[in-house]
Formats: structure tokens, C-alpha cells, sequence
């Protein structure tokens, strides 16, 4: 799906109200005296703010801005904004096609790929590992979406048409793994850092006799001793 945000629209009404209340204390009032002018001017003052408050704004669904990549490497920044495009295309795409299976496979590439995107920005120096997702992995698959959706489009209904449709939505789970695979492979070195760090952890907590299994194998027995 499209990477899409909330917009707040204010409505013009408490504009319009203001302006209303302002002319029936006009022609109520004697205008042309500067206390009736001031007084004109805080009742439609208190009106906008009255008619503001009631008045919910519009809700509306815009594209999400794109995202300005600042790493400090101007070729990874360039790479960066393209990817990111890629990822808008797929997602346009995406909204095309009926089918669920290949649109739920087309939404986990998607989410896989902005998080690849946000991770690589925090961290430049994983660039290199993405570089065949960057300028392979994103664009084929633009390529092969792109067929399908056309083929749809078509109603061309031929064994050919229909075998590559059949094709690509076999393979969406494929290439969906794929772009997982490519995120979890950024967290690699995280990964094996924490795996080493509870290993040490829990091998000081077992030499310093804190594990569950020895404090109750150290407990005293506090039961009385009623044998006569």
C-alpha cells in the first residue's frame, strides 16, 4: 500500500462565523464610536474561537513527504532517495492489484524495504551491504509488477499472459523473504553482540551462584525439627 499520513484541514467556517458576528454588532452597535468597535471586534474574536474549538477539522490521506537523507556521503544520499522511489512505484503498483496473496507479498516488500532504507541511513557504513538490493533487488521487481499489472489491465486472457501471471504471483513470497532476508542481515552484527553479551552474562550470574536452581539448593532448611 502507499506510504500515506493524516492531514488536518481547518475548516473556513469560524472565519465566515467571526465575519458574521462582527456585522451584527455593527448594526447593533453605533460602529462609528471606537468603544463599539472594540467591542464589534472582541464578540467576533470570541466567536472564531467559540466556532474554532466546535468545528472538527477535515481529515485527509496524503502521501507521505519524502524522506530527505542527510548521512553526510552524497553518492549514499543519492542511492538513498532512489531506493525510496522505487519503494513509492511498488507501493502505486501495489494499489493496482486485486489479488490479495500477491498484494500482502507486495506490502512485506515494502515494509522490509523502508526499514532497509532507515537503518542504512542511521548506519552508512552498512551501504555496501545493500547495494545489489539498491540497484537490482528494487527495480527488477518494479519491472515484474509492472508486467503484471499491465497483463491485468489487458484482460489479455492467453496461456502466455496467464502463465506469467501466474509466475510472479507464485514467486512474490520469494522475493518478499528476499527483502526480509536483506533487513535481517543488517542486524547481523547486533545480533551476534547481544548473543555474546547474555552468554558472558549468564556465565557470571551461574559463577556468582545467583541462578534460581542454586539460591534454593543454598536455602537453609527452616522447617522445625519435631522428632522426639
Amino acid at each position: 500500500m502507499q506510504n500515506l499520513v493524516e492531514k488536518k484541514i481547518k475548516s473556513a467556517l469560524p472565519i465566515y462565523i467571526a465575519a458574521g458576528a462582527f456585522v451584527v454588532a455593527a448594526v447593533i452597535l453605533p460602529i462609528y464610536k471606537l468603544w463599539a468597535i472594540v467591542v464589534a471586534a472582541a464578540l467576533a474574536f470570541g466567536a472564531y474561537v467559540v466556532a474554532d474549538k466546535k468545528i472538527k477539522p477535515r481529515i485527509v490521506m496524503v502521501e507521505a513527504p519524502a524522506t530527505i537523507y542527510a548521512t553526510g556521503e552524497a553518492d549514499l544520499d543519492k542511492t538513498l532517495s532512489k531506493a525510496e522511489a522505487d519503494l513509492k512505484t511498488i507501493a502505486a503498483l501495489n494499489v493496482q492489484i486485486a489479488d490479495e496473496q500477491l498484494s500482502n507479498n507486495i506490502s512485506r516488500m515494502e515494509k522490509a524495504g523502508r526499514n532497509i532504507l532507515n537503518e542504512v541511513s542511521k548506519n552508512p557504513k552498512k551501504a555496501r551491504s545493500i547495494s545489489k538490493f539498491a540497484a537490482y533487488y528494487l527495480p527488477t521487481s518494479i519491472k515484474i509488477l509492472t508486467s503484471y499489472v499491465e497483463l491485468s489491465k489487458s484482460g489479455a486472457a492467453g496461456d502466455n499472459a496467464k502463465s506469467l501471471m501466474s509466475d510472479v504471483k507464485a514467486n512474490s513470497d520469494t522475493i518478499a523473504t528476499a527483502f526480509e532476508k536483506q533487513l535481517d542481515a543488517l542486524f547481523a552484527d547486533k545480533v551476534l553482540d547481544v548473543s555474546s553479551d547474555i552468554t558472558v552474562l549468564d556465565s557470571m550470574i551461574r559463577g556468582d551462584g545467583l541462578t534460581n536452581a542454586e539460591m534454593t539448593a543454598e536455602k537453609p532448611d527452616t522447617k522445625p525439627n519435631l522428632t522426639l
